[in-house]
């Protein structure tokens, strides 16, 4: 192959899981597709039943046509004129806002077909619709929820951290989907550390900062007050901050939590290191609701997912707002890009 050749060779597709059937996911992602041009959507196929979203199409009255394909390379060229849509195995049914532990199987296929995809360098980002882990739950379904069960999809060696972005902000939560009350057990240094450095690592590679900046919060009001107010940000905190900068990260904190997100302080760092799941997500979600993406960053495979759940009350309604999954798709796009220099730069 010649340098040329190389260089002009078209980068896979994006692959769209279904998500939960009867949630908003075809909504979505049938406006997606529908303001590709204006929105600069890059192109996708999207994993699902073919009925199923046909199906959704005469509910929601649309005009779009759809097109069958048997593999991901035909995505491209179709995009333009007609939604890809790689059939599975499995065929659905569905009512929107009425869930059916039967779909479980097929919408936990098209999460395994987009990942074993990407593999295969046939897609060049895994974008996930959202999914309804109760019905999953209901048909046997054994991972805490969605990025857990990529995580168990990447191997062993995976560490996945859950990343929220939006324009001019980036959130982790250290310890995630766990009650407020047992945070503090669950924070420790060394946890804080491998957090840290799997965020600076994904800003360097999938977000292009060479030098990347993070500010940590504490866990307690003032951050702790100098022990006074809690001890976590002494025993904890502060030590984990000190071993990110002996790897030579440049890590401010622990900050008051309070004051870490108006506008003058986000300009400070690159990404915020969070203690638990509301203290990421409330601030994110006030700055700009509609438009958040979940990033899961330290896997082997680019993944994002809009900010949102399933919406099972307006599905198949056309109420359902597709501006999250656009960027969702949208920066699947800029990472994967972004990684392909990372590694060229590594290469070199």
């Amino acid at each position: 192959m010649t340098r040329s050749s190389t260089t002009n060779r078209r980068a896979p597709p994006l692959a769209l899981t279904m998500g939960e059937p009867a949630g908003i996911g075809p909504d979505i992602s049938l406006a997606a597709w529908m303001r590709r041009g204006r929105a600069r959507v890059p192109p996708f196929f999207l994993l699902a039943c073919p009925d199923l979203i046909r199906q959704r199409i005469r509910q929601l009255k649309l005009d779009v046509p759809v097109r069958e394909i048997s593999r991901p390379d035909d995505a491209a060229d179709i995009f333009p004129n007609a939604l890809p849509v790689l059939a599975l195995a499995r065929s659905v049914r569905a009512n929107p806002g009425s869930p059916d532990p039967g779909n479980g199987a097929a919408v936990l296929e098209s999460i395994e077909t987009a990942t074993a995809l990407f593999r295969q360098g046939k897609a060049s980002a895994i974008v996930t619709n959202p999914i309804q882990k109760s019905v999953l739950y209901a048909a046997g379904f054994e991972h805490p929820g969605h990025t857990e069960f990529l995580e168990f999809l990447a191997g062993p060696d995976a560490f996945a951290v859950m990343m929220l972005a939006i324009p001019g902000l980036r959130v982790v939560p250290v310890t995630v989907h766990q009650a407020l009350s047992a945070v503090p057990a669950a924070l420790t240094a060394d946890l804080i550390v491998r957090t840290g450095r799997t965020v600076a690592a994904s800003l360097r590679n999938d977000f292009g900062i060479q030098v990347p900046r993070l500010a940590v919060a504490g866990l307690n009001p003032h951050a702790g007050e100098a022990g006074t107010m809690g001890r976590e940000e002494v025993e904890i905190i502060a030590p984990a901050i000190a071993a990110l900068r002996d790897d030579g990260i440049d890590v401010a904190g622990p900050k008051p939590a309070d004051t870490m997100f108006h506008k003058e302080a986000r300009a400070a760092y690159d990404a915020a290191l969070c203690m638990y799941h509301d203290q990421a997500l409330i601030p994110l979600k006030t700055v700009n609701f509609h438009e958040g993406v979940n990033v899961t960053i330290g896997l082997p495979f680019v993944r994002t997912s809009p900010d949102h759940g399933t919406a099972l009350d307006i599905a198949g309604s056309g109420k359902a707002d597709p501006r999250s999954l656009i960027a969702a798709l949208k920066l699947a796009g800029n990472i994967s890009r972004a990684r392909g220099r990372a590694k060229k730069r590594a290469a070199s």
